[in-house]
């Protein structure tokens, strides 16, 4: 977890300040056509509109960078003066020319100047790699001299899984790699004083895209450079997945104070983007993150949770119906079980404890409930019901579960009632308001590791928003840097009395899978649309989930073109690739084992490929 303080410099992207003490800036992107005028005016009227500060929009092509006069001009005709930003790969004459035009280009350094990555190694001597940075240089040469005329800003937009063979050859298909291809473009940029900068790195892998935007804040910092960063999960996917993975990725980062504009790349209308992105800006918006605690956070989880939980292969979840009088089916439904007959039974996304006032009837197979400790006395020889406390009673009661015990505490606690926690048999549910009190799980823990204590915390968030998925955002933003960094064994996620447990507890689960830590279901990674586009991405991506749905744990990338993928597509198991218009290319890993499949029969094929990989 990072902890110094990152305040960026300030680049103007038109009339809009970006970085710095300013607001975090919201944008998305464009699905149109470029060359369709119309239709791209209208649809970024919709973005901004709906609340964007920036628009982006593909430019293939010189004609495509050329048409961006048109759309320019047409916006402002209607009253329109947001900058526009021109996306560019594998051609720089695109970009000079979209340079002269618009406010801002991004370009991916790994293809810049570069080939297409083909995932061989490529080994230079020290001089011969020095070479190819120079040739880079002379590449770059003349879209520098037009933006710095032009007043343009460059986004480097490094995105994992594009790295260029010569990157990934020396450093790997990495975070660290994605630094240094980073640090490359830096470095020429400045060589040409050039600073009208902001910097990217991206990748579908949460850890990744965390881990590797720190390391490049501490690279910058080191060398007394601070260029505005843009944050995003890139093919986050679409519903709930998309949402929860970008809040998890993006909502870490903001949290650390890092952050300066930012983009939700959801399959689904652009426009829809804007409200999830203004969510996470309000979670940790600037005067927020200022209240972070600095300094270095000393706390160190143990090594392994109690024994009684070791066949749960990752973080667990608790689901709280303590506010339930009844207990029948209803409750049971609300912690993830499945009903059949008179019998309840566990699912892959069934609670692993659940909060209970009072013993039920039955108890489904293998379900752990935690009662008030004066309820469990009476009942301690029940197998798999534990005892719940409140710090002080734990700390002064002597006769506590040898198996489990459960302490629930919240702001104001006193560490010294946690002495006598032994992390082999307890877990320590921190319940916070969000809301007041962003940074009180860093608070907790920075007081147990002044104290050497280690213990098994369970974050419990108490979630306000009574819309469920706005709920996930939320949580996913305010929990997403502790679960990628390890430092806690469990989420509960709390809402409004009559809040659905039910979606609180798929929400918990939801976000478990899309930081990585929990799988329970087929990880399913999608690009977001755009003009570059083959196919009708939203709706293939509905058919692709649906005949997919019960392969556990595959991880299945639906790219809408052959830029964004094999590379893009970041250890996806198997890839459905749009490659030309009605035509789609099956991946397996990296490799393209069908290719050019009509479009009405790759679903057929991709089950196919897969059925027959898992046979072999």
């Amino acid at each position: 977890m990072s902890t110094q303080q990152y305040i960026s410099s300030v680049v103007r992207v038109g009339s809009l300040a970006l970085g710095g003490t300013n607001p975090i800036r919201l944008q998305s992107m464009t699905n149109t056509d470029t060359m369709d005028t119309r239709a791209s005016v209208e649809q970024c009227i919709r973005i901004i509109e709906s609340g964007a500060d920036l628009v982006r929009l593909t430019a293939q092509g010189v004609r495509e960078a050329e048409n961006l006069a048109h759309i320019k001009k047409e916006l402002e005709k209607a009253g329109f003066n947001t900058p526009l930003v021109a996306d560019i790969h594998f051609n720089p004459a695109a970009a000079e020319t979209a340079a002269r035009i618009v406010e801002k280009v991004r370009i991916n350094p790994g293809n810049y100047s570069d080939k297409r990555a083909t995932f061989i190694n490529v080994e230079l001597t020290d001089k011969e790699y020095n070479e190819e940075i120079e040739r880079i240089h002379q590449r770059l040469l003349p879209l520098i001299n037009i933006c710095r005329e032009h007043n343009t800003v460059i986004r480097v937009g490094i995105n994992h899984g594009s790295l260029s063979d010569r990157i990934m050859t020396r450093y790997g298909n990495t975070p660290l790699g994605m630094v240094q291809s980073a640090m490359e473009f830096i470095g020429i940029f400045r060589q040409e004083n050039f600073n009208n900068l902001v910097l990217s790195m991206k990748s579908s892998d949460t850890s990744v895209m965390v881990n590797s935007t720190r390391m490049l804040v501490q690279a910058m910092q080191e060398s007394g450079m601070s260029y505005p960063l843009h944050l995003g999960v890139t093919e986050a996917g679409e519903g709930e997945d998309g949402r929860i993975r970008s809040a998890a990725g993006i909502g870490a980062l903001l949290q650390e104070g890092i952050g300066d504009t930012i983009r939700v790349s959801l399959s689904e209308d652009p426009e829809k983007e804007i409200p999830v992105a203004r969510t996470l800006a309000s979670i940790f918006s600037r005067e927020v993150s200022a209240a972070r605690p600095s300094g270095p956070l000393n706390f160190t989880p143990p090594v392994k949770k109690p024994d009684i939980l070791k066949n749960v292969n990752g973080p667990i979840v608790i689901t709280d119906l303590r506010l339930r009088r009844e207990t029948g089916t209803a409750s049971w439904l609300s912690a993830g079980f499945r009903p059949e007959g008179n019998r309840i039974y566990r699912t892959d996304r069934s609670a692993d404890i659940i909060l209970l006032n009072n013993l039920p009837e039955s108890i489904p197979e293998a379900t752990l409930l935690a009662v008030p400790y004066d309820t469990w006395k009476d009942v301690r020889y029940l197998p798999n019901v534990f005892p719940f406390f409140r710090p002080e009673a734990f700390f002064s009661c002597a006769d506590i579960s040898d198996d489990l015990n459960i302490v629930i505490t919240g702001s104001g606690f006193n560490p010294d009632y946690f002495s006598k926690a032994d992390p082999s048999n307890t877990l320590v549910v921190f319940s916070f308001d969000p809301v007041r009190q962003p940074y009180e799980p860093l608070r907790i823990m920075e007081a147990l590791g002044k104290t050497g204590m280690t213990q098994n915390i369970i974050l419990n968030p108490n979630i306000p928003d009574k819309n469920i998925s706005d709920a996930g955002i939320r949580a996913a933003a305010l929990l997403g840097s502790y679960i990628i960094d390890n430092k806690i064994a469990g989420i509960l996620l709390n809402g409004p009395c009559g809040q659905d447990p039910a979606g609180l507890t798929l929400t918990a689960f939801s976000i478990l899978q899309c930081t990585g830590k929990r799988i329970t279901g087929t990880i399913y990674l999608s690009c977001p649309t755009c003009g570059r586009t083959k196919f009708n991405l939203q709706e293939t991506v509905k058919k692709v989930k649906a005949a997919t749905g019960h392969l556990k744990g595959l991880k299945i990338a639906v790219m809408g073109c052959i830029v964004n993928g094999p590379g893009e597509m970041a250890g996806a198991d198997y890839g459905y690739v749009g490659a030309a218009p009605g035509k789609v290319h099956i991946y397996k890993g990296t490799e393209a084992v069908l290719k050019n499949v009509p479009e009405e029969n790759a679903i057929d094929e991709l089950l196919r490929i897969i059925e027959e990989s898992h046979r072999a």
